[in-house]
Order: structure tokens, then C-alpha cells, then sequence
């Protein structure tokens, strides 16, 4: 008993000073201007710059094929082989029409000459006045005729010789060969099939380079625009376009940039978009003509007040931000708000003033009326 009344007592006694809960200040900043580049999404289809359909030239029955889809061929490889019997027919019938019309040409040029000296003959003896004039004009039109024969046998031979050129070129037609170097889309056709100028038996997209089409809000260009340059003058505005980015399906970037390469000069009556095109290098194939990504041109935005997502709390349809009054407490205002696209900042369009001052980290923690700044204690000296 008397070890319990002599420990009250040295407690009592005693003056213990309890540690005191420290208040920190929440994380602020001052509001003010700058200039931001905003990364503009669109979407977009990229296509070969040089895909070619490959349709035949000639009717016949499919041989042979030469290659499969998704396969890389170079310009002139050989793709299909049609049927070639009846044009390599038609090229050695029109041979023998050239050969024969080259025998008329030379018989009548033959007397064609004949022709002649028998009319100078005539003529000779018609000055001295042996011959009549009867024979000098019936030597002189067989003389005529015989030239009009070998204008005509001449004109047999330019014939048969175009004959044999379009026969030679039908022949070329049977084999089709790649006119670019690129990517065999899907085959239409198969072996054995009938197919004529009509046909369509696959694409080959030319993929050294790739272009990748989306429209642009006119809104948009007449901002880029807004240094002085017209649309009329196509080639200085897209030059003045930075280079832009290509985001594939599953969110990828592709490794390599690209620069706008046309621009329509025709707003769509309809969208209000102007159709664009950029141009990517594909060195190493793997773009496709075909797939959808989204092209992303990065947009400078001047003079806007840009703060961090953190700094904003949403809260159902309206977005909060707590600002300093000059006590220290925080008001939450109601804000307008435009994504920067970069996953940290926003650009505030209505709600706040330069020179405002909010909490930027720990909003969400922050009631209406609370202080959230404190000052710091001074440092003792030792």
C-alpha cells in the first residue's frame, strides 16, 4: 500500500509534457498562364501509297499462282500465269501475215521498177519521135499504178506489223508481274478459274511508304493558319504542321513519325473536316494497308491556365477545385476543364483567375471552410 501511494505521488509530481499534433500545409500553387502543346487525336486508316489492283488484260483460264497472300514481292516478279496457247496462236499467224505481206511489198516494188524503166523508155523513144504518145501515156499510168501498188503493200506491211507487236503484247499480258514492290493482299481467284479484264485477283500494296487518312476539324487548320498563311497555299501550311505520331489498335505507337502530306482544299459540307493525309516511313513492313489507329498531331494552345489532374475533384457532373482564401481555408469553385491529353495536366477554361491560388495535391481530402495551410515553426538555434 504504501509502494502504491508513493508511486501517485512521484507521478503527480512530475511534469510530463505530451508531444503535440504537428499540422502540415497541403500542397499549393499560384494560377498563372503558359503555353501547352495538346496532343489532337483523330482516327485514322492507313493505305500503300502504292496499292495497285491487279486485274488481267486478257480472258483465258488461270494457270498458274505464283504467289500467296501476305507475301513481300518485288516490282516485275511474276504473280499469275493465264493460259497463253491461243495469243502465242495469234502472235505466229500474225508472224506469217507480215511475212507475206513483206513478199507482196518486194513484188510490187519489182514492178514498180519495171514500170519505170519502161517509161523512160517510152519516153526516150517518144523525143525522137519513134514511139506515139499513146504508148508514152499508157507506160506512164502503168508506171502510176505500180507505184500506187507499192504505196498500198507498203501500207500491208505497217499492218501486219502492228498485228504482230499487239499479238507479242497479248502474249506479255499472260504472265502478270507485280508493277510495285510490296505486300499480295488476298487472292480472289484460284487455279483453273476463267478470268477476264474484269477480274480481280488481288491487291498489292506498295508499303515503302504508308499514308494514313483522317479529317481535320476546319477549326483546326484556320488556327495553324492564324501566322498569315491561306489555305490556298496548300504546300506552306502543311509545311508549318508538325510531325505527327500514329497510335495503333492496341495502343501502341508506332516507332517512327510522320509529316501531313495533303490536305484538301474542300470543307466537308457535312462533318466541317477537311481530308488529310500522312505520309510514314515503313521500313520495316510493319504497317498493312487496311488498319485503323489513331493519327495524333500535337496542337500548341498559347496563353491558357494549365493545372494538375490531382487539383481537380470530380464529383457527379461538376468538376471542384479548392482555392486559398486569404485565411488560409479552402472554397471549392465550380471549373471548366479541357484535357491536355499528357495524363497529368488540364487546361482550366472558366472558374479560376490568374494569380489564384489551389491545392494541387490531397484535393480530395479537403472539406469546404478548412485550413489548409499553416505556418512553419521557426528553427531553434543551438
Amino acid at each position: 500500500m504504501t509502494w502504491l501511494i508513493m508511486t501517485v505521488f512521484l507521478i503527480n509530481s512530475c511534469s510530463v509534457e505530451m508531444p503535440k499534433e504537428k499540422q502540415s500545409s497541403y500542397e499549393t500553387m499560384t494560377v498563372k498562364k503558359s503555353d501547352v502543346e495538346v496532343p489532337v487525336k483523330f482516327s485514322a486508316k492507313m493505305k500503300g501509297q502504292a496499292d495497285v489492283t491487279i486485274m488481267p488484260q486478257v480472258s483465258g483460264q488461270l494457270m498458274k499462282i505464283y504467289v500467296t497472300e501476305g507475301q513481300q514481292v518485288r516490282k516485275g516478279q511474276t504473280l499469275f500465269v493465264i493460259d497463253s496457247r491461243n495469243a502465242q496462236h495469234e502472235l505466229e499467224s500474225a508472224r506469217a501475215n507480215l511475212q507475206a505481206a513483206n513478199a507482196n511489198l518486194q513484188a510490187a516494188i519489182s514492178q514498180a521498177n519495171s514500170a519505170k524503166l519502161e517509161y523512160e523508155s517510152n519516153k526516150n523513144l517518144y523525143d525522137k519521135k519513134i514511139v506515139s504518145n499513146y504508148m508514152l501515156e499508157s507506160s506512164l499510168n502503168t508506171y502510176k499504178q505500180a507505184q500506187a501498188t507499192v504505196s498500198q503493200a507498203k501500207a500491208s506491211v505497217s499492218q501486219a506489223k502492228a498485228a504482230v507487236n499487239y499479238a507479242k503484247v497479248n502474249l506479255g499480258f499472260c504472265t502478270i508481274s507485280s508493277p510495285v514492290s510490296g505486300v499480295i493482299g488476298e487472292i480472289t481467284v484460284h487455279a483453273g478459274d476463267q478470268v477476264t479484264p474484269m477480274t480481280q485477283m488481288t491487291i498489292v500494296s506498295g508499303n515503302r511508304q504508308m499514308d494514313a487518312e483522317f479529317s481535320v476539324p476546319e477549326s483546326i487548320i484556320e488556327e495553324m493558319a492564324s501566322s498569315g498563311v491561306t489555305q490556298s497555299e496548300a504546300a506552306k501550311l502543311i509545311a508549318q504542321i508538325p510531325e505527327v505520331t500514329f497510335i495503333m489498335k492496341n495502343g501502341t505507337e508506332y516507332q517512327h513519325k510522320g509529316r501531313v502530306s495533303s490536305l484538301t482544299g474542300v470543307v466537308n459540307a457535312t462533318t466541317g473536316t477537311l481530308a488529310c493525309k500522312a505520309s510514314f516511313p515503313n521500313p520495316e513492313g510493319h504497317l498493312y494497308s487496311g488498319i485503323q489507329g489513331t493519327v495524333v498531331l500535337p496542337y500548341s494552345v498559347q496563353n491558357v491556365m494549365v493545372i494538375p489532374q490531382t487539383a481537380v475533384v470530380r464529383l457527379q457532373d461538376k468538376s471542384l477545385v479548392y482555392k486559398v482564401q486569404a485565411d488560409s481555408t479552402a472554397t471549392a469553385v465550380t471549373v471548366s476543364t479541357t484535357d491536355i491529353g499528357n495524363g497529368q495536366d488540364v487546361i482550366v477554361t472558366e472558374g479560376l483567375n490568374v494569380g489564384d491560388r489551389i491545392v494541387t495535391v490531397g484535393a480530395n481530402n479537403v472539406q469546404e471552410g478548412q485550413r489548409v495551410l499553416f505556418p512553419t515553426e521557426p528553427k531553434k538555434e543551438k
